[in-house]
């Protein structure tokens, strides 16, 4: 099979509908940006062990999610029916619950590091933020299916939950942002994953 069609070679690309624009359209950003995520992902995975396969399986699962957002975002409105739908974000929600209760409570910011599969798990956080921020524009110029923007919002904060468990199982201590205050008060409810500064 040829892998190259030369349809590309004058900068434009076709959506899913028939649509030709420019390869650097905000649209493709937002999936190409998505797609660079599932890649790194991949990484993630390649990384693990045997003894990690629960979470390597589990890993594989947001893999196919992410094709799934990348298509509906590559999808014109009214094309034809979107994937991605509410039981992705709540399922990827339960998951979020469910270890954000294993490490032990943080009530300061943490540097992004430790394990090594943790510090990939940090950097795919912040690699799903710049995604969820080019969605949001696009979002403001073409109608898109707004749960990909929900999940990819959830799946930042799964990937720093994630980190933090590896980082925790390891027992390996995250170093504290010191020069900030505290971020998190136990007397508050569902505030248990401080996030970053946006």
């Amino acid at each position: 099979m040829q892998l190259y069609t030369k349809r590309g070679d004058y900068g434009n690309t076709n959506l899913i509908g028939g649509r030709t624009i420019s390869k650097d359209a905000i649209r493709v950003e937002s999936y190409g940006t998505l797609d660079e995520l599932n890649s790194l992902v991949g990484v993630i995975i390649s990384q693990m062990t045997d003894e990690e396969l629960i979470l390597k399986e589990e890993l594989a699962e947001i893999q196919l999610l992410l094709f799934d957002c990348g298509t509906d975002l590559a999808t014109l409105d009214g094309t034809r029916d979107y994937l991605v739908t509410k039981e992705a974000v709540e399922w990827v929600e339960s998951r979020i619950d469910d270890y954000s209760t294993e490490p032990s409570v943080i009530e300061k910011f943490i540097l992004p590091g430790g394990d090594p599969v943790a510090s990939f798990l940090h950097l795919a956080r912040t690699v799903t933020r710049r995604a969820e921020r080019i969605i949001v524009s696009l979002g403001k110029a073409e109608k898109i299916n707004q749960v990909v923007l929900i999940f990819i919002n959830r799946l930042s904060d799964y990937f720093f939950a994630l980190a933090r468990v590896v980082n925790s199982r390891k027992e390996i201590k995250e170093p504290f942002y010191e020069k900030g205050g505290k971020v998190f008060h136990p007397e508050l409810k569902n505030r248990t994953i401080p996030k970053t500064h946006y």
